[in-house]
């Protein structure tokens, strides 16, 4: 594959004096854009001003590698007159693709210095890159590429293309070109801002990494509150863990939660703590909805599990059991731990009354069990059966205790 190149850039551009010109729009990128958080709102309202400017401007966008469990990188496109940048991710992977493999991204990534290419030229079809011949039936004229350089020599990607008849002028890539140091920092503070929230988000979850970020990091800080709460628990792991090779175990283990958490995340819950096997999850009933929403987050897990299992089988595989213990209280929401290492999570009775009816669903072989002051509150009956009282460890009281009914899985949605 013919390797990208880069025509002729304007000697102001190779003498390395920065900036080449201080510019209205220099001034505003450095001086103006420190109240706004997203960096594709930054874009889009400098690309707005380039036109407003006088600039030739038809499309830009931005490309960032990011640090995510789910994507690789990120792209913004802004094109004239349409408002609002489109915003793309791209799952890990990609950089063995073809179409990244070939392109001019992919050329800036490996370390040249820029790429520029003639879009009116007759070999534009014949590029290196299906791109140029893409930009080209749009339209455009003129193409250029440049890196954003971030800390330890990271870098991502600018572009600006042009649908002038003669595309951009000597004086249209200076003015672009004095940008790149201002936006390099402009955008590796918001990426770095995007990547703390998201391993935030990520390691702790969404509502605790906003108190997180709003400040309630000091040990003992938090709140109580009202919410109904999850433990769940897979069955023999600790046999399987023995018996079992370390990536087959981790492999089981993902497979389980993703059945198990999607549909948590899904209707709203929280899910605070992973211990092995197991999990805590709670729905704050600051929603009117936070039991029903439980309920349809664990008939949903239910129907996961079944197909997960379904899928087990048919590779001569054992299947998978669990238990889920279901309450709901006032827990203390905050920080505890040691002074240096601390771990956000709940703490109270409800909590232990949660965990203490998932072990029960052991002896009275049921998957799923739920508290009476839980089904008080989703006024859930008719899905449910009466097991009666029973007594839980640590608890003075025998508490009474419901199952779902085999047909409730059916019927959640209703509940």
């Amino acid at each position: 594959m013919e390797q990208i190149r880069s025509v002729a850039r304007p000697q102001v551009l190779e003498d390395g004096n920065w900036p080449a010109r201080r510019t209205e729009i220099l001034d505003w990128l450095v001086q103006r854009t420190s109240d706004e958080r997203f960096i594709d709102v930054i874009f889009q309202q400098l690309c707005d001003r380039l036109v407003g400017a006088g600039l030739p401007l038809a499309r830009a966008t931005l490309h960032f590698r990011i640090e995510n469990p789910q994507w690789f990188g990120a792209r913004i496109i802004w094109r004239e007159g349409i408002g609002q940048p489109e915003v793309t991710t791209f799952e890990h992977g990609t950089l063995d693709t073809v179409g990244y493999a070939g392109s001019p991204i992919a050329a800036v990534h490996d370390g040249q210095d820029e790429v520029r290419w003639d879009l009116k030229a007759g070999d534009a079809d014949a590029a290196g890159s299906s791109l140029f011949g893409q930009l080209r039936e749009e339209g455009l004229t003129d193409y250029v590429a440049w890196p954003l350089r971030h800390t330890l020599g990271r870098r991502h990607v600018v572009t600006f293309a042009s649908d002038a008849p003669r595309g951009f002028s000597d004086e249209d890539l200076v003015l672009l070109f004095d940008l790149l140091p201002v936006l390099s920092l402009v955008s590796e503070i918001r990426l770095k801002n995007r990547l703390a929230r998201t391993l935030l988000e990520t390691y702790v979850g969404p509502h605790a990494s906003e108190a997180i970020l709003a400040g309630a990091i000091t040990r003992g800080s938090g709140s109580t509150v009202a919410a109904a709460i999850m433990v769940c628990d897979l069955r023999e792991f600790t046999h399987i863990s023995d018996l079992w090779p370390r990536d087959d175990v981790i492999e089981l283990l993902n497979s389980y939660f993703d059945a198990i958490c999607e549909p948590i995340e899904r209707h709203g819950g929280e899910i605070l703590k992973f211990i092995g096997d197991g999990l805590l999850a709670i729905f704050p009933l600051d929603r009117p909805s936070a039991c029903h929403d439980l309920l349809r987050s664990v008939a949903e897990a239910r129907q996961a599990m079944d197909r997960l299992n379904a899928e087990r089988l048919a590779e001569d595989r054992d299947e998978l059991h669990y238990g889920v213990g279901i309450h709901v209280g006032d827990v203390m929401y905050g920080n505890i731990g040691s002074r240096r290492r601390l771990d956000f999570t709940v703490i109270g009775p409800a909590v232990n009354a949660a965990s203490r009816l998932e072990n029960l669903t052991k002896l009275v072989k049921r998957p799923v069990l739920v508290s009476k002051a839980f089904a008080d509150m989703a006024e859930c009956r008719l899905g449910l059966e009466d097991l009666g009282s029973y007594p839980l460890r640590g608890f003075g009281e025998e508490m009474q205790v419901f199952a779902f009914r085999d047909d409730w899985i059916v019927t959640a949605d209703s509940a």
